[in-house]
Order: structure tokens, then sequence, then C-alpha cells
């Protein structure tokens, strides 16, 4: 069973019962960064701390990144983003997730936000 978190920086997490967590990015950020036109990703194996820059996604409008939002290891990546950046656009919940991590401090996890809870921040930002 798995459950889904998001973090404000608009990143979405899928965190599996084995640890295992996939990153994403949410709808809100997909659309307001408009049509991605490249995605940069990590290294599978690569170690990050919390808030270190993972990922980085440029759009016709602007470049963003992507922070880990815990310290972990890069298991998988979403190799299908370097030849069709526009999943992203297209399915950012679903085919367009970035990358696959084994988080190695799963306290750095808690406090983020249940669905309800992000759907709240959003309205403070407009």
């Amino acid at each position: 069973m798995s459950k889904t978190v998001y973090t404000q920086e608009h990143e979405w997490l899928r965190i599996e019962d084995d640890g295992s967590v996939t990153v994403g990015i949410t709808d809100y950020a997909q659309d307001h960064l408009g049509d991605i036109v490249y995605v940069q990703l990590p290294e599978t194996g690569r170690e990050f701390t919390k808030g270190e820059e993972a990922a980085v996604i440029e759009s016709v409008k602007t470049a963003g990144e992507i922070l880990m939002p815990a310290a972990g290891v890069v298991t998988e990546i979403n190799t299908a983003l370097a030849d069709e950046p526009a999943k992203v656009n297209e399915d950012p919940l679903g085919a367009g997730w970035f990358f696959k991590f084994k988080v190695t401090e799963p306290g750095e996890l808690d406090g983020l936000l249940d669905e309800a809870g992000y759907k709240a921040y959003i309205e403070t930002l407009h």
C-alpha cells in the first residue's frame, strides 16, 4: 500500500511500504511552468541529502529544480523523459514521474502535506 504526500515546493511523493519513494511534480507546478522542454535527472546510485538539488526542469517560460525531500539514494530514473519531457505536462501524477529513491532518513518525510493540506496551501498562494 502506498501513500502520496506533497511538499510546499509542489512535488508529490508516493511512499511505498518498503521505503521506496517516487518523486514528481504536481499538476499545479507543471501548469505554472508551462510546456516542459528538458528534464535533467540524477544518476542512479547517487546519494543526496535533504534539500539538495536532484533534478532540473526547463520549460518555455523558466527553469526550476527538484529538491530532495529527504536523504536517500536514487534507485531508478524515468528515462522516457529524456526523449519526451512533455510527459510531465501530460501526466504529472503518473507517467511524468522523475525518479525513485530509497529513503535513508525516514523521519525527514514527517510533516509533509496530505492532499487536503496541499490544496489548502495552494489556496494561500492566490
